[in-house]
């Protein structure tokens, strides 16, 4: 029997509502609500009601995706799933760490907030923006990339699908360069140039909020962005230079793969890591885990692997 990866959303996957079915149905789910809105006065409001222009601030994004991602697991937890090893998208990996017992939940919920307001505070001193380019190898996309001052390749998501940072007033030309190189580009709902040179003083200032943090190895394999490969004990400094560095989603994947996950399920809104992960590799099988019904599925199918 193949083993159990859990796989943590990365913001952009918001939308209003999020969550609330999981408060509705699990009691485990709504004790992880009331925790983030004791931290965090209204959290759980935001992830049920907010309007999308709200939740796609990263101040508000970062917190509510944060807690929505553990309450799903919480859930999972109470329908007697277990996950053998874990990665998270970005913002996601910090959720895969607390799950996995690297840090308690006040300090995974205390640190995303402070993520979430560095990095915040770097895109607004930059007008910068994120698009995801298809079809394209990441040897031309790096290329087109290379003709461009503030443009940099920084989530390599699947086979085809590479996302890009760049500064505002440069994008709309790379958008016409990947055209005219056969690729398409799909700009994203989120207001920042993540994981690129941009987020240099949010990585900068995060790495002081961890090194106050108390952080442990976690219990279970946790794969990280940087690196493709399971955490060690440097979980401060992995974690601060996750921020201003490529996420390596398609080679994680891989890597958990190679280690023995066949299964994967994905935590937080949407089903945006199924897809890469189908896309990396049809022959495993993905579930979502954040709406009721796929809960049920996800509990049925993943309980008898």
């Amino acid at each position: 029997m193949g083993k159990i990866a859990f796989v943590f959303s990365g913001q952009g996957a918001q939308y209003s509502g999020m969550g609330r079915e999981l408060a509705e149905r699990s009691p485990a789910a709504r004790d992880v609500f009331a925790a983030a809105d004791a931290l965090r006065p209204g959290t759980s409001t935001q992830c049920f009601s907010a309007s999308m222009e709200e939740l796609c601030e990263t101040k508000n994004t970062q917190p509510c995706m944060f807690a929505v991602e553990l309450a799903a697991a919480a859930a999972l937890r109470e329908a007697g799933i277990r996950a053998d090893l874990a990665a998270g998208f970005s913002l996601g990996e910090l959720a895969a760490l607390t799950f996995a017992g690297a840090m308690d939940f006040e300090t995974g919920f205390s640190l995303v907030c402070r993520r979430a307001e560095h990095m915040q505070k770097a895109a607004e001193a930059r007008d910068t923006a994120m698009a995801a380019v298809l079809k394209l190898t990441p040897d031309a996309v790096r290329a087109l990339c290379a003709d461009f001052a503030e443009v940099y390749p920084v989530n390599f998501n699947c086979p085809g699908q590479i996302t890009v940072s760049a500064a505002a007033e440069q994008m709309p030309a790379f958008l016409a360069a990947v055209k005219a190189a056969g690729g398409r580009a799909i700009p994203l709902k989120v207001r920042g140039g993540f994981h690129s040179p941009f987020m240099a003083e949010a990585a900068k200032a995060f790495a002081a909020d961890l090194a106050a943090a108390k952080l442990h190895a976690p219990a279970i394999p946790v794969y990280a962005n940087r690196t493709a490969q399971p955490y060690g004990a440097d979980v401060a400094g992995m974690l601060a230079g996750q921020i201003d560095h490529p996420v390596l989603w398609e080679d994680t994947v891989r890597e958990m793969i190679a280690a023995g996950a066949d299964t994967f399920v994905e935590l937080g809104p949407g089903r945006t890591l199924c897809g890469l992960i189908a896309k990396t590799d049809a022959s495993v099988r993905t579930f979502a885990a954040e709406k009721a019904e796929d809960l049920e599925k996800t509990v049925q199918e993943v309980r008898v692997c």
